[in-house]
């Protein structure tokens, strides 16, 4: 029998309540299962009685690992399960007291399953349940589930797959830790360096992610439990025993110092752990639970498949955290980076590490092209590598990221030089920063603002910067110093440390000062990581002074909305914008993204003149209006202008599956201020479907093709004469205050010149609008109007309108108090009612009913216009377009309309709007979801569409074809009971069959230029 078919008979009898089971069968039946499944159990478990006495004649049914089981026979009445989880918590209070491990409870009656932690105050509390069945995934559910607690396999592989399903958000382990971790957190959250440590990690992550990031305790204990992970992790990866590390060891790199490997595990914003009780405990149990995994053959995505596997996608999509694909990332590195060995690389918005990585194994690869030694070799990636990122778990993840591309043979030779990991926590942007941060030879850190950590000034001698790894160690032995001096004792005189690092004379008081301020800064309680932070503000400031800069610049810079930045950072982003011509305000205001600005301070800060660049930007940079600025390619500024010479870019909209909620491009270029070049060259088209969104280039290339770009972006050209002239419909939502059906409630009617109505319902309203009931009453005839909406217009068609009610009288829209509305008291009656409704149901407080329909004079603005008008959707897949020949009918916001001078003018524009190759013209140019193109609004006058012209051959063939057009659709019939989009395709389809697709093509291809 094989072992499937044995776990799968034993589930079988343990899941079978048909039959009298007794205790004794069920724990024979348990025991059997540890010993057949793959749980690596101990040989001296085979032998152990199945009875473990404990002292005060208790016994424990099964003990195994660092794991308690308690078995009853039937756990579904409340009462007994109670009964036995208070059994089983003085089991494990005895064994976890006993041995100075933390031992974990399971209680099960064979069928239900549930998995405890000790608390700190000795109660036992379930993290994880589960109900045994014998279908084939759930027994491989189960095992997952039951090892998780057990821990007991070896030598797993770190893939993908095992990370998530033993490691994950929803894998037991992951339970029993983070409901572990919550507890030590939520009893010492009080205490000043706890309390500190967790405003700090606010503060920079605030600055980070903007309104999106949830201030929560929840996070930052996932966050302290993903970097411990990371950090022991990253002793195990380079060979560490981590059963017999000290916990205090492996949090604060003590070890990796002494192996001569600097900033890679630092004392920082989750150090907290081992600073309170219980807590090198929980640190010890954690690297039991890693250290099943075979962290020597990781690969170089485990740092990131450990984060997505932890932060559920919910958190990640809220935080904007979207990591680079493995193939793309290491593709832009091998473009924008031409002579590895020469060119000083800096990822200044480094995430987890991966264009990092594919940076460190292109240099590695050339280092062993040219015969250098891998002594050397590490040395070099070292000095010409560097990582910046503004959260403090990014960084993290992305130290442990460059050990793996340096690849732990190297880590482990003899000859290996003393190493720093150059991978910052810093503000890429230094927001806070003075234009003279670096003056009279100082590097002098402001620590004054809100947009920085320190409420002091700092002070190093610059010189000192230039040896990153004798910086760093000098730092950090100041801090060692500072913790060792009782409080309020004297200062220690430096004098044996500066003679150690060869201090100048004239340097030596700049560093006792700040001495001095650290040691008053710990006497004061406000003792914190001081090396740490040094360490990583100082070398992204130093980093931008022009001696410094680097030769490439790589990555993919925050995607961050203008709408959900923190007000202090609108401001400073705004200012910013402004002074380097990539503010444009009014409606895409809110639609400005961080990216665009990223990119320009990064370059002006940090890469040297011709050096080269390639980032990872939305897609919309290479068209969308709130981009134009940073299309130009040349940037004022205070400080110093930048100007960048723009390459082809690449599209990566058609690579499926999608790997950003919204479609990215590439971009390259150089550094270049006598020469900038405008980001307007057609980016090459990739396209393809790869087997999964992470996987590395050897996997994806045969799935990928890419097509030469021809399109121009057109999105910067000079605009149709047709661009001013239309115009978007109106908002008269919600829907229920405004659509109106007649209604036939009264036998009588409603008399001459009323009509009675209610609201006209969709199932498409949203709450609160849904859940109220429906305006009913009679008003005066002259105020029902039809409206257009989105769905109404079909190529060459106006179909369904709707009915609504508006107080429209002599081009005014009569507001709720205004004395007009009397002279109607139908209408006054409805009108004041839906306002009520509006009033007390709206999400802001800012805009009245009638306010918002009339937004924008978009409503009045339809009033007396000519009688002819042109509409055309604002969204979807194609264009869809019509001729309106009805005054009184009202404009959707969903549809764009224009008033023509005559009825030609309108056939020639209903044509061209109708022509399959204008969707195909004006498709780069529209905002795209994760699939399709979405939003056509006014882009389509960016097309070179003239003015129609009576006298031209051209436009008057248009017109008559149009026309044509117009009367066959006319005559079709069409399919009845479908939705508006399969209406729109099957004239689309009949138009094609019928040879008019071909002819239009071929007259507006001619319009718009081949």
């Amino acid at each position: 029998m094989s072992e499937q078919q044995a776990i799968k008979s034993i589930v079988e009898r343990l899941a079978d309540r048909s039959f009298e089971r007794s205790e004794a069968t069920i724990q024979a039946d348990i025991r059997q299962l540890l010993l057949t499944a793959p749980f690596d159990i101990e040989e001296d478990f085979l032998d152990a009685p199945l009875e473990v006495p404990v002292g005060d004649g208790r016994r424990i049914d099964i003990e195994i690992g660092l794991s308690v089981i308690e078995v009853k026979k039937d756990l579904r009445r409340e009462s007994l399960r109670k009964e036995a989880v208070s059994q089983l918590a003085g089991y494990v209070a005895t064994r976890s007291n006993d041995l100075g491990q933390r031992y974990t409870g399971i209680l099960t009656d064979g069928i239900l399953w549930s998995g405890f932690h000790l608390s700190e105050n000795a109660q036992l509390i379930e993290v994880s349940s589960v109900r045994l069945e014998s279908k084939p995934d759930s027994i491989d559910q189960f095992v997952f589930w039951l090892e998780g607690f057990l821990a007991t396999a070896k030598n797993i592989t770190p893939s993908p797959t095992n990370i998530k399903s033993r490691l994950g958000e929803k894998s037991s382990a992951h339970s029993l830790d983070r409901s572990s971790i919550a507890d030590l957190y939520s009893r010492h959250k009080e205490l000043p360096t706890v309390a500190l440590k967790r405003e700090l990690w606010a503060k920079l992550l605030t600055t980070a992610l903007g309104t999106q990031f949830p201030d929560t305790d929840e996070l930052f204990v996932e966050h302290t439990l993903l970097v411990l992970s990371a950090e022991i992790v990253a002793h195990a990866v380079v060979g560490f025993d981590l059963s017999s590390q000290n916990p205090t060891s492996m949090v604060t790199g003590a070890l990796f110092s002494q192996a001569q490997i600097y900033g890679v595990v630092e004392a920082d914003f989750f150090d907290w752990i081992i600073e309170v009780p219980g807590g090198d405990r929980f640190v010890r149990s954690l690297a039991r639970r890693l250290s099943r995994f075979n962290w020597s053959d990781a690969q170089h995505d485990v740092m990131k498949v450990l984060y997505e596997s932890v932060i559920s996608p919910e958190q990640r999509k809220a935080l904007g955290e979207y990591y680079t694909p493995d193939w793309l990332a290491e593709q832009v590195v091998s473009t924008a980076i031409d002579s590895p060995l020469d060119q000083s690389v800096l990822d200044p918005a480094c995430g987890s590490g991966t264009f990092l990585f594919h940076a460190i194994r292109c240099h590695l690869r050339a280092a062993k092209e040219a015969g250098i030694g891998d002594a050397q070799q590490t040395s070099s990636v070292v000095e010409h590598i560097f990582g910046i990122d503004i959260h403090p778990v990014a960084v993290t993840l992305a130290r442990v990221t460059y050990l793996l591309a340096l690849g732990t043979e190297r880590l482990r030779r003899p000859d290996r030089p003393a190493i720093t990991i150059p991978v910052f926590l810093g503000d890429s942007m230094q927001w806070g920063a003075s234009e003279d941060i670096f003056g009279h030879d100082m590097l002098t850190i402001p620590t004054s603002s809100g947009m920085t950590l320190i409420p002091e000034e700092l002070k190093f001698p610059d010189r000192l910067l230039d040896d990153a790894g004798v910086f760093d160690r000098l730092v950090a032995e100041m801090s060692e110093r500072v913790h060792q001096r009782s409080a309020g004792s004297a200062v220690p005189s430096l004098a044996a440390t500066f003679r150690r690092y060869g201090i100048s004379s004239e340097d030596k008081s700049i560093l006792s000062e700040t001495f001095s301020l650290m040691c008053s800064l710990h006497d004061q309680g406000r003792d914190h990581i001081w090396g740490y932070y040094v360490r990583n503000v100082a070398r992204p400031r130093w980093l931008s002074r022009s001696g410094n800069r680097v030769d490439v610049l790589v990555g993919n810079p925050p995607w961050l909305s203008y709408r959900f930045m923190p007000e202090e950072v609108q401001n400073a982003f705004k200012e910013m914008s402004k002074a380097r011509g990539l503010w444009h305000g009014a409606s895409v205001a809110t639609n400005q993204d961080l990216s665009s600005l990223f990119v320009c301070r990064v370059a002006q800060l940090y890469l040297r003149s011709a050096g080269r660049f390639g980032f990872v930007l939305p897609e919309a940079a290479l068209t969308r209006a709130q981009f134009k600025g940073f299309r130009t390619g040349s940037y004022p500024s205070p400080r110093e202008p930048v100007g960048l010479a723009f390459e082809r870019p690449w599209s990566l909209n058609a690579v499926k599956p999608a790997f950003f909620p919204v479609p990215a491009c590439a971009i390259f270029g150089t550094r270049n201020e006598n020469a900038p070049t405008g980001l307007t060259m057609p980016p090459d088209r990739w396209a393809g479907r790869l087997p999964s969104s992470g996987s590395n280039w050897s996997e994806a290339e045969d799935h990928i093709s890419v097509e030469p770009g021809t399109e121009t972006n057109t999105n910067d050209a000079q605009l149709s004469p047709y661009h001013p002239r239309f115009n978007q419909g109106a908002s008269l939502v919600p829907r229920m205050l405004f659509s109106v059906h007649v209604s036939n409630t009264n036998p009588l009617g409603s008399g001459a010149g009323w009509v009675a109505v209610e609201s006209a319902r969709s199932n498409q309203e949203k709450k609160p609008w849904k859940e109220l009931p429906d305006l009913e009453g009679s008003v005066e005839s002259q105020f029902i109007r039809e409206m257009l909406l989105g769905e109404s217009i079909a190529p060459f068609l106006v179909r369904n309108s709707q009915t609504v009610v508006v107080p429209l009288e002599n081009n005014t829209l009569l507001s709720a108090d205004d004395e007009r509305l009397d002279h109607f008291p139908g209408m006054a009656k409805w009108w004041r009612s839906a306002e009520e409704v509006w009033s007390e149901n709206r999400a802001s407080a800012r805009l009245s009913l009638s306010e918002q329909a009339n937004y924008r004079n978009k409503l009045t603005d339809q009033i007396s216009t000519a009688s002819t008008r042109v509409v055309y959707g604002a969204s979807g897949t194609y264009l869809s377009a019509a001729r309106i020949d009805d005054s009184a009918i009202l404009i959707d916001t969903k549809l764009y309309w224009c008033a023509t001078n005559t009825s030609n003018e309108a056939e020639y524009l209903v044509t061209v709007l109708n022509a399959p190759i204008t969707t195909e013209r004006v498709r780069p140019l529209q905002s795209r979801g994760e699939h399709n193109p979405r939003d056509f609004h006014k882009h389509v006058w960016k097309l070179p569409i003239p003015e129609y012209d009576e006298s031209n051959s051209l436009h008057r063939e248009l017109v008559e074809v149009g026309g044509e057009c117009a009367v066959f659709v006319a005559g079709l019939e069409l399919p009845k009971s479908v939705r508006f989009e399969s209406v729109r395709r099957f004239i689309r389809d009949e138009l094609e069959a019928a040879g008019y697709s071909l002819r239009l093509n071929d007259l507006v291809g001619n319009l718009l230029g081949r």
